[in-house]
């Protein structure tokens, strides 16, 4: 089969989300000027440089009670900050709550019955249940082809990892096991991670 996306594809789904997976999910807080908060979930996220640590997410929406995109991106927009929630299996009901379409007054910390942590490096809160949280500041926004489609680049200033995932100097990510995006309604947890070695040149 083949298909040029700007001709459809005759499916019943769009099959280009599922050719890309998994993807890790960003579970990005922010707070408003008036101090209120956000929080939901992007599954167009990842890292992107490590000197210094960088990370992005991709916006695909839009809402019309904001100006330019949906909440997170309003929010950062107006204070420059954001910290990214890692999402483990143990926290998947909650991460999936806050995934609501809901108005801009509704605290999804509050709307998801997750206990908030303040940040050390940002004006934010982080998820304390999350394995582990990045405080980023914004570094550029770039707007995309389509009509709501915005990606933010953030630098990390600061990390928090729960000690219990600690083991032996290693963040052990099977005791946690990170939730991934699959496609249509699927998600995947990491509980078997193998090795490979890198050829030498």
């Amino acid at each position: 089969m083949f298909f040029e996306p700007r001709n459809g594809h005759g499916l019943p789904h769009s099959p280009f989300n599922a050719l890309i997976t998994p993807r890790p999910i960003g579970w990005i807080s922010t707070r408003r000027t008036d101090g209120s908060e956000n929080l939901a979930p992007y599954s167009f996220f990842n890292e992107i440089s490590c000197d210094p640590p960088q990370v992005m997410f991709a916006s695909t929406a839009s809402k019309a009670d904001r100006e330019r995109g949906k909440d997170s991106v309003g929010n950062i927009i107006d204070t420059g900050v954001f910290c990214v929630n890692v999402v483990g299996f143990e926290v998947r009901d909650a991460m999936n709550a806050t995934s609501a379409p809901v108005p801009r007054d509704v605290d999804e910390f509050d709307l998801a019955g997750s206990e908030r942590e303040d940040c050390t490096t940002i004006a934010c809160s982080r998820v304390a249940a999350a394995p582990a949280s990045m405080e980023c500041k914004l570094v550029k926004m770039v707007d995309l082809p389509g009509e709501a489609n915005i990606v933010v680049f953030g630098e990390v200033t600061g990390i928090h990892l729960r000690e219990e995932y600690l083991i032996d100097g290693i963040f052990d990510v099977t005791n946690f096991q990170p939730l991934a995006r699959l496609d249509y309604r699927d998600y995947a947890r990491v509980t078997e991670p193998f090795s490979l070695k890198r050829h030498a040149a």
